[in-house]
């Protein structure tokens, strides 16, 4: 496969034991992408937590200065004035009981969910169509909240969810492979902070593990923990 080549081709370029500065890791990644559409430049960080731990769960949202570079289409559960507002923010999707009945004959075109407080009784009967797709609305991600027309502005904006997996990890989306490297960093830099402001105070340990970037169709690029401070070469903070 022609995807593969290229891929196995982009493995060759670069010292995959090598752990690289934020700044060295962009760029490559960048330098990196050569699919026939505009990559999706993804962060991970593994966490020292325990997600089976409630109190060890790391969540919450991150708005990048830089933004996503993505059209984000926003769902939201409201009625009334609030309803009106959310459409005139830039909603895509704005309904009640009938938007419920259109996501259980299985429209889910959208990309995130907000809610009012009071029709999350309606969105709670979608829990298991939404759960499992990280669409279920959630007051810790600011996507329950009566302002639904700031939240929808918010997210179209650049803001972002994250939340741990079973294993620790964080991935959030930081940009396009088309930004610049500039760009790329002032997004790198406001999740690695948002998330040591996030540290539950239960954790033990080395708080941030590993931690790398890579493209949609990209090969992952090692960066440094211990370099995420600001330091002589770089000035990255964490």
């Amino acid at each position: 496969m022609a995807q593969g080549k290229k891929y196995r081709d982009a493995t060759k370029r670069f010292d995959n034991d090598r752990l690289h500065t934020p700044a060295e890791a962009i760029d490559l990644v960048t330098s990196l992408a050569k699919a026939n559409f505009d990559e999706t430049v993804e962060l991970v960080v593994r966490l020292g937590v325990d997600p089976r731990k409630a109190d060890q769960i790391v969540r919450g949202t991150v708005a990048l200065p830089s933004g996503t570079g993505k059209d984000v289409r926003v769902a939201v559960f409201a009625a009334g004035e609030a309803a009106a507002a959310a459409r005139e923010a830039g909603a895509d999707i704005v309904g009640a009981d009938d938007l419920a009945s259109e996501i259980e004959g299985g429209m889910l075109d959208f990309d995130i969910t907000i809610a009012t407080p009071d029709l999350m009784p309606v969105v709670g009967r979608l829990g298991r169509v939404l759960g499992p797709r990280g669409l279920m609305p959630n007051p810790k991600s600011g996507t329950v909240t009566p302002d639904v027309a700031k939240a929808v502005g918010e997210f179209k904006g650049g803001k972002v969810e994250y939340r741990t997996d079973r294993y620790g990890n964080v991935a959030v989306p930081i940009g396009k492979a088309s930004f610049t490297s500039t760009a790329l960093l002032d997004n790198f830099r406001a999740v690695v902070d948002e998330l040591n402001r996030a540290k539950p105070a239960s954790a033990k340990g080395r708080y941030v593990k590993r931690v790398g970037v890579s493209s949609t169709m990209g090969p992952g690029i090692k960066i440094d923990p211990a370099r995420l401070r600001p330091g002589v070469d770089e000035a990255v903070s964490a």
